[in-house]
Parts: structure tokens; C-alpha cells; sequence
């Protein structure tokens, strides 16, 4: 039961609270569950701060004089007509693939960017709207899902698609979408294999999970800090026939292995027994000619463009521990 996982006849809601709790049994993802989706929604139901859920209505409405303008004058959020981008691309695109919203329902022929572009609740929703806080509303509710389904769970599993799975030792890890990812499967994929044969991955973390991967025991074996403050490199990965310890930082945005960085990593590590290879992996020269300057020396660069190569900065050995 939907009453049972929230209190939905609370008293004392502001519509714009009982909007963003629409949006959300309708299957909305968070970011569409915001303040500003619940005014475009409650503009495009028609539905004043002192009127009734029952009151709604599914007229065709255009973006700045009448969802822009109807939020401006019943609940005196003023929106400047140059924002209106924002409802559109953060709003509005994402209520019509949830089939909760109508794209010029009115003349379906009119091209992209026209002055009479609207925008409509289909009227499977309004039954929704009109049932909120009555008996009816899980059964219309139920029947628009059944129909529709959820944009959060399609959204889901969409993006579920687009992870980038790594497999270490049989076990499938899936990263996050997105470059720096990329970058850092290439490293345990292409770098490991050419200049740490055998090396094993002791911590692998993500855009999304900072501890994506990480080998406890072994990490505490070598005298490495694991709690959730640590700030270890993206990837740590171990020779022990050698006692390398290689520390890697993916720069995609953040910045590589600078001397502060070095600085800050000898602190952290001051216990660990291994020796110690610093290496910032790039996902291309270009990526790599932004940050040169700060690239610190004593430290190594891999690019995954040109995998089976290494850039050595003023090392007199080629590719091993430093010492002063």
C-alpha cells in the first residue's frame, strides 16, 4: 500500500510539497522532484496554492505566457523570461519521455522552436492528479504505471547500461559512466599489463563510490589507511616482488600529481614499507599539455591513447622508486 511508505493525507502540506510528492509516486528521478518541477507542475495543472487537487485541468499551455507567468503570479516566484531554457531542459523534456506531459499536442506538425510550441498533461495523469488524496488514487496510479511505467526506473536501468565493467581475478566491478572511468579501466586493463605485470589492485575507487574496490587486509599489510577519510590515489596497485607500490591519479578535471600531492601522499603513507611510484594517467597529450606544468618531477606519465608508452619526468631510472 502506498499509505503504508508515506503519509499521504499528512495535513499541512504546501501545494508545492504536494506536487513534489506526485512527481515522485509518478515515477520522477530526484532531480525532477525539485521546486521548480513542482511550479511548472502545479502551472501546468492549473492548481492555485488555495485550490483543491480535484480542480485540475489539462489545457495546452505555452512555456514563458503561461507556465512561466502562472508560476510568477500565484506563487510570486519571479523567473526571468531568459530562464526559461532552464524549465525546459531540467523540466520539462524529462516529463514528456514520462508520458506525463503532451509536446504540441494541439498541432503535432509544428517545427522545433516555434512560437506556439505547448505543452499539455495527458489526461492519463490528470485522472492521477485529480484522485491525490482520495481512495482512487493507487488504482489510478497503478493503471498509469501499468501503462507508462517509471522515467526513475527507466532512467535506471538505462544507465545501468552504460556502466564500464572491469573484471579483476573472475569478479565483474561496474564504474560509473563518464571519462574519467574510462581512464582508469585503461589503466588496470593496458597499464597494468605492460609495466606492473603481476601487480595486484589494492584500491580502486569511482566518481560515485570512493571505495569501489579495496583489498583490506592487504592494504593495512603494507601500511596503508583505509577509512573513509583516507584521500588515497584513484588506483593503488602492488608489485611485492619488488615492494612497488604504484599510486595513480586519473586527471580528466582534477589536477595530477603535483609536488603538494606528493606531499600530502608521504603524510598519509609515512608507514607503509613499500617504495613508493607516483604516476598520473591522462586519456589523451591533450589532456596532458593542460596540466604539464604542475606535473611534479621524480614522477611518472602514462597516457591511454598511446598505452604501451611511458613519460618520465627527469627520472635517471626508467619507471621505479625514488629516493632522495
Amino acid at each position: 500500500m502506498i499509505t503504508s511508505e508515506l503519509t499521504l493525507f499528512e495535513m499541512g502540506k504546501t501545494k508545492i510539497e504536494e506536487a513534489q510528492e506526485i512527481l515522485k509516486y509518478l515515477g520522477m528521478p530526484i532531480k525532477q522532484q525539485n521546486e521548480l518541477a513542482a511550479l511548472t507542475f502545479l502551472a501546468l495543472c492549473s492548481i492555485k496554492e488555495i485550490d483543491t487537487w480535484d480542480k485540475a485541468t489539462a489545457t495546452s499551455k505555452k512555456l514563458t505566457k503561461d507556465i512561466m507567468a502562472f508560476v510568477n503570479l500565484h506563487y510570486g516566484k519571479k523567473y526571468a523570461p531568459n530562464t526559461r531554457e532552464t524549465f525546459r531542459r531540467q523540466v520539462l523534456h524529462q516529463l514528456i519521455d514520462a508520458k506525463i506531459v503532451l509536446y504540441n499536442p494541439d498541432i503535432p506538425e509544428l517545427p522545433v522552436n516555434s512560437s506556439r510550441t505547448h505543452y499539455k498533461l495527458s489526461n492519463e495523469v490528470i485522472k492521477v492528479v485529480k484522485s491525490y488524496k482520495t481512495i482512487d488514487f493507487e488504482t489510478s496510479l497503478k493503471e498509469f504505471k501499468d501503462n507508462f511505467g517509471s522515467l526513475s526506473l527507466n532512467y535506471d536501468k538505462a544507465r545501468d547500461m552504460e556502466m564500464i565493467p572491469i573484471t579483476l581475478d573472475g569478479i565483474e566491478l561496474k564504474l560509473s559512466p563518464g571519462k574519467h572511468n574510462e581512464v582508469q579501466k585503461s589503466v588496470i586493463h593496458e597499464f597494468g599489463p605492460r609495466f606492473a605485470p603481476g601487480a595486484e589492485l589494492l584500491y580502486l575507487g569511482d566518481t560515485e563510490n570512493k571505495f569501489l574496490y579495496s583489498n583490506d587486509s592487504r592494504l593495512k599489510e603494507i601500511g596503508l589507511p583505509i577509512d573513509k577519510h583516507s584521500k588515497l590515489p584513484d588506483i593503488v596497485m602492488y608489485m611485492p616482488e619488488r615492494n612497488w607500490l604504484f599510486l595513480i591519479e586519473v586527471v580528466t578535471a582534477h589536477g595530477p600529481i603535483s609536488q603538494k600531492r606528493i606531499n600530502e601522499l608521504e603524510i598519509l603513507l609515512c608507514n607503509s614499507i613499500a617504495e613508493k611510484i607516483y604516476i598520473t594517467a591522462f586519456p589523451n597529450k591533450a589532456e596532458f599539455r593542460k596540466h604539464i606544468t604542475d606535473i611534479a618531477w621524480e614522477t611518472e606519465v602514462w597516457i591511454a591513447d598511446n598505452p604501451g608508452h611511458m613519460i618520465h619526468f627527469n627520472g635517471d631510472k626508467f619507471l621505479g622508486p625514488y629516493s632522495s
